[in-house]
C-alpha cells in the first residue's frame, strides 16, 4: 500500500464551538467548509491543555503536560520526547514545519528535518509563572484587555506578517515536493498564529461580517462576584479592573476574530490549491486542528486558560484516503493525534505506547465506539495550583486542590451555567468522576513538580540574561548561493529540474 503524504493545517486559539460539524454556516469559510465535506469531523475534540506551548507539546507527543513537563509557555520541551515528527521521520518520511509550534529550549526542531520559518514567540524561559507569588501580574507578557479595547482593522500587523510568510513558504515547499527530487513520502505541518488575539483584521475580511448576528456572546458577563474561583483568577491575571469593556468593544473584537478565521480560510485555500494543481491531493491525508480555543467574551471571559468549552474545545477534521466523511460525536483529545498520524502512515508505535496518553482515532473514525475519557491539565498563568478535568459521556468534571469541584452536564447545559457538584441527585456521577480523577492525578505531587520546574527556570533565565545573551529562537537558513541559478550549476539541468509538470 502506498503510504499517504500528510498535510497538517494548525491554527491558534480557534474556538471549537464554532465547528459543530465543520465551520458554522454563517462563517465565510468556503475552503474549510469544502474540507469539512470530505473529512471525519470530530465535534467534541478537546485540547490537552488550554494554552499554546503545553497544548502543542501534547499534540506533538501524545502526552499530557504532567508527563512531558511543558506546563506553561516557558517550559522546556525535552529533546528526548518522541513526537509525531520523530515517528514519521524514523519511518522514512520527510518532515517539515512552516510556522508556529512554540517550542521552548535550545531544540527548535523536535524531529522536523526542516523548518522554514522562525517562531512568533520567544524560545527562552522569560514567560515563566511563579506559584510562590500568587496573584502577581507580570505586565510585560501577561494578557490584558487591550486586545478587546483595541480591536479593529489594519492592513498589516505582527501576526499578519507572520502568517503571510508561513503560507508562502508552505506553498513553495509543496512545489518542491511535487518536483520529486526526493521519493520519500512527506509530512508538512503548516501552523498559523491566527485567529489568536490581538483582534485585528484586514478590511476585506472585516467587511464580510458587517451584518453578522453573532457579535455578542450567548452568555453575557456574569459579574466578577458570580464566577468560580479559577475564572476570578483569570480576570485578575487579565487586569480586568483597569478596563471598561463595552458592548461595542465586544462586537469589534468578535468581528475581527471571525474575520481572521476568513483570513485563514483564504490562506488554507491557497495551500490546498497548490496541492491540487501539483497532483498530490489524491494521496495526501489532511489534518486540521487548533491548539486551544478562545472564550470570546462568553461569561465575560476572553482568551484561554480555562476548561470551559470556548477555551478547551477545538476543531479537529481529518480527510484521508479511504476514510468516509462523517461526524463523530464522542469526546476525543489532541493527544490522540500522534497515534492517529502514526497509524495513517503505517508506523508501529507498540514499543512506545506506554509513553503516550492518547489513542489512535482511526477506529473511531471508522465507526468503533470510543470508551476512554478525555483528560485535561492546566498549570500555567492565572492558576495558583494545577487544575485537571475529565470529559466523559455528557459530563465535564473539573478539580483543583484550591477550589470546590465543578460538574457540568453538557447535554442539558451546553453553556455550563449550572455547577452540579453540590446537587445531591448528581452525587453518584460526581463520586465516580472524582474517584477517577484521584486515581489518575496526585495533585500535591503535581503541584510540587510544577513549582520545582518554575523555580529552576527562573534561576536559569536570570543567569542567561546576565552578560552576553545567545538566543534559542530558530534562525531559518536561506542558502542564497544554492537558490535560482548559480555558476556551479548547469543551467539546462536546473531549468528542467525546477519545472513542474515537465513535458507539457
Amino acid at each position: 500500500m502506498t503510504r499517504p503524504n500528510i498535510l497538517i493545517l494548525m491554527v491558534d486559539q480557534l474556538n471549537g464551538t464554532l465547528f459543530p460539524d465543520g465551520p458554522e454556516e454563517w462563517l465565510h469559510t468556503p475552503h474549510l467548509r469544502a474540507l469539512a465535506d470530505r473529512s471525519v469531523r470530530f465535534r467534541n475534540a478537546y485540547t490537552a491543555s488550554p494554552l499554546c506551548a503545553p497544548g502543542r507539546a501534547s499534540f506533538m507527543s501524545g502526552q499530557l503536560p504532567r508527563r512531558h513537563r511543558v506546563y506553561d509557555n516557558a517550559a522546556e520541551f525535552a529533546s528526548a520526547i518522541p513526537t509525531y515528527a520523530h515517528h514519521l521521520r524514523r519511518a522514512g518520511y520527510q518532515t517539515c514545519l512552516s510556522g508556529k509550534m512554540h517550542f521552548v529550549g535550545p531544540d527548535q526542531l523536535h524531529g522536523f528535518e526542516e523548518r522554514l520559518t522562525t517562531d512568533i514567540y520567544p524560545a527562552d524561559f522569560g514567560w515563566t509563572p511563579d506559584y510562590r507569588k500568587p496573584g502577581e501580574r507580570i505586565d510585560w507578557w501577561y494578557h490584558n484587555m487591550g486586545s478587546v479595547t483595541g480591536a479593529g482593522v489594519a492592513e498589516t500587523s505582527n501576526q499578519m506578517e507572520y502568517d503571510d510568510e508561513v503560507a508562502h513558504f508552505a506553498e513553495q515547499k509543496l512545489y518542491d515536493y511535487a518536483r520529486g527530487n526526493d521519493d520519500r513520502p512527506w509530512c508538512l505541518t503548516v501552523s498559523f498564529t491566527h485567529p489568536h488575539d490581538p483582534y485585528v483584521a484586514r478590511r476585506k475580511f472585516w467587511d464580510l461580517y458587517e451584518d453578522c448576528e453573532h457579535l455578542q456572546p450567548v452568555t453575557p458577563s456574569l459579574g466578577y462576584e458570580h464566577h468560580d474561583a479559577h475564572s476570578k483568577r483569570i480576570f485578575d491575571a487579565n487586569d480586568w479592573k483597569n478596563y471598561e469593556i463595552t458592548d461595542e468593544m465586544i462586537a469589534r473584537a468578535r468581528r475581527a476574530y471571525f474575520a481572521n478565521i476568513s483570513y485563514l480560510d483564504e490562506k488554507i485555500g491557497e495551500i490546498l490549491d497548490v496541492l491540487e494543481r501539483c497532483r498530490m491531493a489524491e494521496n495526501t491525508a489532511i489534518l486540521f486542528l487548533s491548539d486551544h480555543g478562545d472564550m470570546l467574551g462568553e461569561r465575560g471571559l476572553w482568551f484561554k486558560m480555562s476548561f470551559f468549552e470556548g477555551s478547551s474545545r477545538v476543531p479537529v477534521m481529518l480527510a484521508a484516503p479511504g476514510l468516509r466523511p462523517h461526524r463523530v460525536d464522542a469526546p476525543v483529545s489532541t493527544v490522540d493525534l500522534t497515534p492517529t498520524l502514526a497509524e495513517l502512515a503505517g508506523v508501529d508505535l507498540d514499543e512506545v505506547l506506554h509513553w503516550t496518553d492518547g489513542e489512535s482515532l482511526m477506529p473511531v473514525a471508522q465507526g468503533a465506539e470510543r470508551l476512554s475519557p478525555v483528560l485535561m491539565e492546566y498549570a500555567a498563568e492565572a492558576s495558583y495550583a494545577p487544575l485537571v478535568a475529565i470529559r466523559s459521556e455528557r459530563w465535564k468534571y473539573i478539580r483543583c486542590a484550591l477550589d470546590p469541584d465543578q460538574l457540568y452536564d453538557l447535554e442539558a447545559d451546553p453553556q455550563e451555567r449550572d455547577n452540579l457538584a453540590g446537587e445531591p441527585h448528581h452525587g453518584a456521577t460526581l463520586a465516580r468522576l472524582r474517584a477517577r480523577s484521584r486515581a489518575h492525578w496526585d495533585l500535591d505531587a503535581f503541584d510540587d513538580e510544577v513549582r520545582e520546574s518554575q523555580a529552576r527556570r527562573l534561576v536559569v533565565y536570570d543567569a542567561l540574561r546576565n552578560g552576553s545573551y545567545y538566543p534559542w529562537d530558530f534562525q531559518p537558513l536561506q542558502r542564497a548561493s544554492e537558490r535560482y541559478m548559480r555558476n556551479h550549476m548547469d543551467l539546462n539541468v536546473l531549468e528542467e529540474s525546477k519545472r513542474f509538470p515537465r513535458g507539457e
